[in-house]
């Protein structure tokens, strides 16, 4: 039990370390795969190096068709207030990212109906300025998204490894939760026996000096 203690212990610190921190984030790679005539979640992350430090950001969306060599502006988010650019998007994009605050760092995108003619390479484009004291500071971050869109959902290389090593994860957890238990018990039926042991040693010690007890007294009569 101490061992499950000492590997809790590092876990609930984390997990109450990432509730204190209101600026948490963590920059995740979107999907890649879209199937036509669903809805479809274009993921772009930008996390701020100092999560103190106030901001403010814009963020374009940018669209380079399959087989085209320049990409097409479609889409703005500035102030909370989104702007569809390009009519093929037009009815078909939601922001799916950060809200109620200006100072943005999940620009994540939501397309309605996609249709194969969305195959093609993404682009997301933060525009940020920092707020220092003294000074303003700005700078770009830029993330780039290839999507294909296919006709019916497949399974990639990667979920199913993913899913694999959760069983595995899961198994082992379980074996290791065995031989802890296992452990335990045979540690507490040990100490069970040797509990017994000097209780029988102590009863017959008492029973010893009882009978010499009684013998000294049949002596003196």
């Amino acid at each position: 039990m101490t061992a499950l203690r000492l590997l809790l212990l590092p876990a609930l610190l984390c997990a109450l370390q990432v509730s204190l921190c209101n600026a948490a984030c963590a920059e995740v790679d979107s999907d890649t795969e879209a199937v036509a005539g669903r809805g479809f979640k274009l993921g772009c992350i930008s996390c701020k190096m100092r999560g103190e430090v106030e901001g403010s950001a814009t963020v374009d969306w940018f669209f380079r068709a399959k087989g085209e060599s320049d990409y097409v502006h479609i889409y703005n988010y500035e102030d909370e207030t989104p702007t569809i650019v390009d009519e093929r998007f037009e009815d078909r994009v939601d922001w799916n990212g950060s809200k109620k605050t200006t100072d943005l760092q999940d620009a994540s995108i939501y397309i309605l109906n996609v249709t194969f003619n969305d195959t093609g390479t993404y682009r997301c484009l933060f525009n940020r300025v920092l707020t220092y004291p003294y000074y303003e500071f700005q700078t770009k971050a830029i993330k780039y998204i290839q999507l294909s869109v296919v006709a019916k959902a497949t399974r990639g290389t990667a979920s199913i490894v993913s899913e694999v090593m959760m069983y595995v994860s899961i198994i082992g957890l379980q074996l290791w939760l065995l031989v802890e238990m296992i452990y335990c018990y045979r540690k507490i039926a040990a100490a069970g026996d040797e509990a017994l042991r000097e209780s029988a040693a102590e009863y017959l010690a008492i029973a010893s000096e009882s009978k010499d007890n009684c013998a000294g007294v049949q002596v003196a009569e």
